[in-house]
Parts: C-alpha cells; structure tokens; sequence
C-alpha cells in the first residue's frame, strides 16, 4: 500500500510540476516577446503618461494594447497583478516531488555503488547542498560583475565554468539519472530565488513608492528594475537548459555515457544558444538586432555533434549457418533464479514497485514488454544496477522475450 500511495504522490505531484512550469515558462517568453516587440510611441498622450513601449496584438476574437511604463506610471487605476506564483508554485511542486521519488528513496535513487559508495544521508545532504551553493555562486557572480561593461558576457563565461563543473562534479557523486536532474534543479532553484529574492520585492517597493505619495530623488527606483530586467532575461535563458536536464533522466543513453556529463553540458549549452536565437529574432525583425541565425546554426551544430559522437558502435552480424547456431530461446525456468536474485526485492510480494509484480510465471508474461525495453533496451533496471545485474543475464532476458516470453 505505501508504494502504491508513493506512486499516485509521484504521479500527481509530477503533473501539477509540469502545468506549473508551462504557466511560468509560457509568461517568461512571452514578456521577452513583449520587451522584444515593444515600439516607442509617439502619441503625446502615451509620451505624457510615461509609457515608453506599446504593442497591438490581436487573439482570441479581441485586440490587445501592452504598454510599458519606465520604473511606474503615475497611477494604477486598476487590479495590479503580479506574476510570481507561477515561479513559487513550479520551484515547490518540483521539489515536492524531488522529495518524494528521490530523497526518500535516496540508497535507490541518489547512490550509485558503482560511482561513489557513500551513505544516503551523505547523499541528500551533498543534493541540498548543490541547489543551495549555486545560488549564492550564481548571485554573488551577478552582483559582482553583471552591471559592469561588458558584465553579461562576463557573467555567461563564469556561470559556463560553473555549470561545466558541476555536471563533472555530480556525474562523480551521483547515480547518473540523479545527477542530471540535480543539475537542472539547482538552476530551476536559482531561477526561482531570482523571482523571490530580487524580482518581486523590487518591484514591490517601486509600487510602494509609488502608490505612498513620497518623493523619492530620481532614478533611486529604475536600479529595481534594472536588476529584475536582469534576472528576468537570465531566467529565460535558463529555462531551455533546465528542461532538457529534467528530460533527459528518462533516456539511460544519456546519463549510462562515458562521458555523460559532457553530454549533459553540450546539451544544455546547445538550449541556451537556440533561445538565444528566439530571443533575437523578434528584436532582428523590427531592425534592433543583427541576424540571430548563427546563433540557431550553432545550437543545432551542437546537437547534431553529439548525435553523431555518441552513436554506438555497429553491431556484429548475426552468425549464418556456417559460423555456427544463433544463442537458443530461454525458458522461464532459466530466466527464475535470475529474477530472484536481481529483480524480486522491488516487484515481488512483499514489494511492488510501480505496482509491478514479476514472482509468476503468468505475472512477467504479462509485464514482458515493459521488462524487456527496461532491462535490454534501455538498461534501467535495476535502477542504477543495485543488484548487479550481469551483461549475460540481461541477454538472457532478451533470449526469453525474443523467444515469445514463455511461462515455462
């Protein structure tokens, strides 16, 4: 009952995770379209009343008119809505659900014998602490060198190393799945505190300013919006990066590579270059921008690259008749003491991970596809291989599902 209760918190807290991410993603892109898209005015009615960007968009049967105020316009005359509870609600279904699959599970989910052979408690201490150190690196880089000149392209060549040693750091310490879900999540933890620790409470104190009447010396209030521009921009930036870490945990090519901690920065580089590129694009079209294409070409570069490097190996020819006899089916009597021994201890009786249960003849008849992608195909079961499975016993399954999955 417990895992089977563990399995719906997964599954929910999975899907509220993903419906959150879409609503703080969808709203991130589209203000970078808006600031992007935005033309100066020349109404002096908008000129008067301080806007400084304004668009006309048309959707869902009406016409839209965004406009931007520089710091704050003199008066709110409606409901002001603040956009943070799509950032909060992501960061907190996400770790929810960190928690529940992978700090409770950590001696499964988090350790890796076979990389680092350490305690699970060591291992959800080292985990927390990756997501809170690259905040205060993130931010102290920020702070340090983002309003300098040239500081942006200071602060991506830091933040570069940075991510680049904590992909070789993790794919060290931890189970390869984990690793790349814990480099996206300490990134998604970054974007997040940006939200929480910058963004909104300055802007809540240029509205506070605002809304109080106070004289305030000029340009006291535009450093807030400066540095939530700045934020807002990183994030963005980082939401391609971030989903592809998230992603790629449910492809065992990716985090079994030998290099797979290589793949996973390529990767990511790769996401931030493409977004690049849809960042420009809106800006190059109203003639703000050079061409932003090379920035999609080299995106694409990088993806194709690490296609093509981490293809495997061809296989060897199956043997003809003159070489000898191909490997002969294997029954279920053969497959019987392999399944005791590697697989039991998760979907037997007394355990049924993923309600799963493989202690029957007739019960891994039934489960024969999903075994076989997961033990032959994709390798990952055993998750992180905790029972030593050996390379002749996963060929075994394949003899046995090859051969029509037989119960006897």
């Amino acid at each position: 009952m417990e895992t089977y209760l563990l399995d719906w918190a997964n599954l929910l807290l999975r899907w509220l995770h993903v419906i959150t991410a879409i609503a703080w993603i969808g709203s991130s892109f589209y203000f970078v379209f808006l600031d992007n898209n935005l033309i100066k005015p020349t109404s002096p009615d908008l000129l008067e009343k301080g806007v400084d960007g304004a668009i006309w968009a048309v959707h869902g049967g009406g016409f839209y008119n965004p406009q931007k105020y520089m710091v704050a316009p003199k008066k709110i005359h409606t409901h002001l809505h603040w956009f943070y509870w799509e950032s909060y609600s992501t960061w907190l279904s996400g770790f929810a659900l960190f928690t529940v699959l992978y700090l409770f599970n950590a001696g499964t989910y988090l350790v890796d014998k076979s990389v680092f052979d350490w305690s699970p408690a060591a291992a959800i201490a080292t985990a927390l602490g990756f997501l809170v150190a690259f905040w205060f690196i993130y931010d102290a880089v920020c702070r340090l060198f983002g309003f300098r000149e040239r500081g942006e392209l200071i602060v991506a060549g830091l933040m570069l190393v940075v991510v680049a040693v904590a992909c070789w750091l993790s794919t060290q310490l931890f189970a390869g799945r984990a690793a790349f879900l814990l480099v996206g999540a300490m990134i998604a933890t970054a974007m997040s505190a940006n939200v929480f620790v910058w963004i909104i409470p300055g802007q809540r104190k240029v509205v506070a300013a605002m809304t109080s009447g106070e004289q305030v010396p000029p340009g006291s209030l535009a450093i807030h919006g400066k540095r939530g521009k700045q934020r807002s921009v990183h994030n963005t930036y980082f939401t391609l990066p971030v989903l592809f870490a998230m992603l790629s945990n449910h492809y065992s090519f990716l985090y079994t590579h030998e290099h797979n901690w290589l793949v996973l920065l390529v990767m990511m580089l790769a996401g931030a270059l493409i977004r690049q590129f849809f960042v420009m694009r809106h800006g190059y079209k109203l003639g703000r921008n050079r061409n932003p294409a090379p920035y999609a070409v080299a995106g694409g570069a990088l993806i194709l690259a690490t296609i093509v490097a981490m293809a495997p190996a061809p296989r060897p020819a199956a043997p003809t008749a003159a070489q000898g006899t191909a490997p002969a089916a294997a029954g279920y009597a053969q497959l019987q003491p392999v399944l005791v021994q590697r697989c039991l201890v998760c979907h037997g009786e007394q355990v049924q991970m993923k309600n799963i249960r493989l202690d029957t003849p007739d019960a891994l008849k039934l489960h024969a596809q999903a075994v076989y992608q997961q033990v032959v195909v994709t390798r990952q079961m055993p998750m992180n291989n905790s029972t030593g499975i050996t390379e002749d016993e996963r060929q075994l399954f394949k003899r046995w599902f090859e051969g029509g999955a037989p119960v006897q």
